[in-house]
């Protein structure tokens, strides 16, 4: 029996006697990984005799050793070989979990650094990311100035069901404001009938929206389409619109107020 390496695992390889019909054939050699965390199981043949057909059958019993018994014999093997200059004693190597554990403290301090530093993070994106826009209020403020459904789709970015908004039939000229802010979105001359049920633009008016990507849901990326102004959640754009953009608009009436052209002027 030749032990090598350490714990946590060791190589063993150990030579169990065999007795079958060839007699020349009289040793089997396995090569077994001994984890010390454990037990090793030990299969050891016992060789019985058969007077009626003069051959021999192995039984196999099981017997289950220790870990400590293993790391210790071992051990105990690989020490003496390495005294008689048989092999070396392996160097002991870092486990799993510092590897995975430092580069994640790494990481933190560097975030922590580059946010501290404004490297990644600076104040416009922090703005976006927390929908203020020039028009800013609490959620508190929010909630008492817009009707609860308004506040649910402009702040908290909720749908409106399809053809639920007199908004998505309107044919008047004017142009079309945010709800939330009162800046100027969309101009009737853009609006068209998409057939979706939501109130479709092919176009937006100058600097009037900010896009923003949107992956909450994961196997549909979009853009939200949000105000400029108070970053209030209007809808989504897609490119399956007409010409001369070839994009749609698909915003939520409830996030929009519509102001004919006389009242516009």
């Amino acid at each position: 029996r030749h032990v090598t390496g350490d714990a946590p695992h060791t190589h063993a390889r150990l030579a169990f006697e065999r007795s079958d019909c060839t007699p020349s054939r009289t040793m089997s050699a396995v090569s077994l990984n001994v984890h010390t965390n454990g037990f090793l199981p030990v299969r050891a043949s016992i060789a019985r005799a058969s007077p009626a057909r003069g051959l021999a059958t192995a039984s196999t019993m099981t017997k289950m050793v220790p870990r400590a018994a293993v790391t210790a014999n071992a051990n105990a093997n690989a020490n003496e070989d390495a005294s008689e200059g048989k092999i070396e004693k392996p160097a002991r190597t870092m486990t799993r979990r510092p590897l995975i554990v430092l580069p994640g403290i790494a990481a933190g301090v560097v975030a922590g650094r580059a946010n501290a530093d404004g490297e990644f993070a600076s104040d416009a994106a922090m703005a976006l990311l927390n929908r203020t826009g020039e028009v800013a209020f609490t959620d508190e403020e929010w909630q008492k100035k817009l009707d609860p459904f308004t506040y649910k789709v402009l702040r908290k970015e909720a749908t409106e069901r399809p053809f639920s908004s007199p908004l998505n039939t309107e044919k008047r000229v004017g142009r079309f404001v945010c709800a939330g802010c009162g800046s100027p979105l969309f101009d009737s001359s853009t609006k068209y009938d998409s057939g979706t049920g939501w109130p479709s633009f092919f176009q937006p008016l100058p600097q009037a929206v900010t896009e923003v990507p949107d992956y909450s849901i994961v196997f549909l990326p979009r853009t939200e389409v949000r105000c400029k102004t108070c970053q209030g959640h209007l809808g989504h754009v897609f490119e399956d619109g007409p010409k001369p953009t070839g994009l749609r608009y698909c915003m939520n009436g409830a996030a929009m107020a519509f102001e004919p052209a006389a009242e516009a002027a």
